[in-house]
């Protein structure tokens, strides 16, 4: 690593973080309603966004910050087993395009904000609706911590903030400064911001990608080289293990742990909040069905973004941190301007995602527990000051994660946080297909694999963790090393389909569904979608 600050790098870095700044607070003049004053408006951007805008807010939402540091840098730690975040983001999009114009269709006509609504809705259980919003908090905070460590990651590599005996508040003010700003325009702007924003990011992650790989396989001799410098360095024992540190191919023992770890990866990455958030902000169904055939494209960025991390090990990039590799590989192989461009692309990439996930679970907050459980009467005028308030606690508390933890710990609990929120799909796509499972079944099957999930991801250790140290552990009944929320995930279900035929044959109360069957195809120009909202939401502008 080189010694003192890339002035150059961080000249360039500071003009685009600049602009987007301007462009944050900008944002809240775009588009601009009549009634500023709801969560429709502030945490959905008004339900106005059409195919590119959404194309954008959700690639800005899903590839953020930390998959550009960390999918290469598992690759750089391991090899070809940090691949799994390709093909699980090719399973993905097939699976949402059945239910997210389902969800897209109920929310808009009931006026949903947040996915803990509409199963509020469907089953008639604030305790069920209770506990998906408390998980979708509870997953969201590490993984908006996870951003911050991509912008600290960048700032360490550019030599800002002096080494590890300066001051902490002198080493610790670049980030303090980005997240500052990062809140004000967030809280002024909503929703709005970081999709005004996206256009910027995605487009400087486009070029830094094309260019990257390009002109570093160039410099240092070709494909060729590379995997077979990567080979060597993966054949190599490591000594925390006494393994080989990695390998260029799965090998068949880890097969299970890959497959197991891509489906269940899928399969929860639309259950994040934020996922949901930039979903509803679109204004028609055929916006969200467009979107689910061209979002494939970030995943051929997603492969390529990959190859850096074998890049990296041919270059030479020792770090002790493997979050460190990939802007410590483009400060080494770039000229200093445009290695300020890829730190701006990676910073600005930080951003966006963290300020949608932060509203989205403001929403779940102040939706589906202040004012389920604390102020049923709360005007949508309340509710908006209340998230906007919300919103910023938790991007504090996601700084002090990352100000007083180590780094490592903060990947882990993110890793957690998805094993947490894949309890929360029977609930919510088994309730967009059919009102069969019970309520009282569901909330059973969600604590069963939430603990499960847990107590086993507590027992995993690591070389350098006692406890959560990764995410997969063996199977029972199989004796296979696999991901551990997939595992979760089938108890979950199992405990839900067995106690569901147990309740319907004790003939429990089953709750109210206030939906219907065509409210499930209803798009934003069929006759009857505008429908009276409850109290809370009247006036909000439901859709577009």
């Amino acid at each position: 690593m080189k010694d003192g600050v890339n002035g150059v790098a961080l000249a360039v870095f500071i003009f685009f973080f600049l602009a987007v700044t301007v462009m944050g607070f900008l944002a809240a003049r775009w588009r601009r309603a009549a009634d500023e004053h709801s969560l429709d408006e502030w945490g959905l951007g008004g339900r106005s966004f059409g195919t590119w805008v959404t194309w954008f807010l959700l690639g800005g939402d899903l590839y953020t910050a930390y998959t550009f540091v960390a999918v290469p840098a598992a690759i750089y730690a391991a090899g070809a087993a940090g691949f799994f975040a390709v093909p699980y983001t090719i399973l993905v999009y097939p699976l949402i395009f059945t239910f997210l114009p389902r969800l897209w269709s109920v929310s808009h006509r009931h006026g949903y904000v947040t996915t803990s609504d509409f199963v509020r809705g469907r089953f008639g259980s604030k305790g069920l609706s209770l506990a998906v919003a408390v998980t979708g908090i509870l997953a969201t905070m590490p993984y908006i911590a996870l951003q911050l460590v991509g912008i600290q990651a960048v700032l360490d590599v550019m030599g800002v903030g002096g080494g590890e005996n300066t001051n902490w508040f002198v080493k610790d003010l670049p980030l303090l400064i980005a997240f500052g700003v990062l809140a004000a325009y967030t809280y002024s702007s909503g929703l709005r911001a970081p999709a005004l924003i996206a256009f910027v990011k995605d487009t400087l992650i486009y070029i830094v990608i094309a260019v990257a790989i390009i002109y570093i396989p160039i410099k240092l001799g070709g494909f060729d080289d590379i995997f077979a410098k990567a080979g060597d360095a993966f054949a190599q024992t490591n000594p925390a293990t006494g393994k080989p540190r990695g390998a260029l191919a799965p090998a068949e023992a880890g097969q299970w742990t890959y497959a197991t770890l891509a489906l269940g990866s899928a399969l929860a990455l639309f259950m994040y909040p934020h996922s949901i958030t930039a979903t509803l902000s679109s204004r028609s169904r055929e916006v969200i069905r467009r979107n689910t055939t061209i979002l494939p494209l970030y995943s051929l960025m997603l492969g390529l973004l990959a190859l850096l991390g074998f890049m990296a090990i041919a270059a030479g990039v020792k770090v002790t941190n493997g979050q460190l590799a990939i802007p410590q590989l483009f400060e080494d192989m770039f000229p200093a301007w445009f290695a300020g461009v890829a730190f701006a692309a990676i910073g600005i990439g930080a951003l966006v995602p963290a300020a949608i996930m932060s509203i989205a679970a403001a929403n779940l907050f102040t939706r589906n527990i202040y004012k389920d459980f604390i102020k049923p009467d709360a005007t949508p005028k309340e509710e908006t000051r209340v998230s906007k308030l919300v919103s910023l606690l938790v991007k504090v508390g996601a700084l002090v994660f990352v100000l007083t933890m180590d780094k490592t710990v903060a990947i882990n609990f993110q890793l957690l946080g998805g094993i947490w929120i894949l309890q929360t799909f029977p609930a919510l796509v088994g309730g967009l297909f059919t009102r069969w499972f019970h309520r009282w079944a569901l909330l059973a099957g969600w604590a069963v694999g939430m603990v499960y999930g847990t107590l086993a991801a507590y027992g995993v250790a690591s070389p350098t963790q006692e406890h959560f140290g990764g995410s997969s552990k063996e199977i029972p009944g199989i004796g296979e090393i696999g991901y551990i929320g997939l595992t979760a995930f089938v108890l979950n279900v199992v405990v839900t389909v067995v106690l569901t035929f147990v309740l319907k044959a004790l003939k429990a109360p089953e709750g109210v569904d206030e939906t219907s069957p065509s409210d499930y195809t209803a798009d934003a120009g069929d006759p009857g979608v505008q429908v009276e909202l409850p109290p809370a939401t009247a006036g909000a502008g439901a859709g577009h």
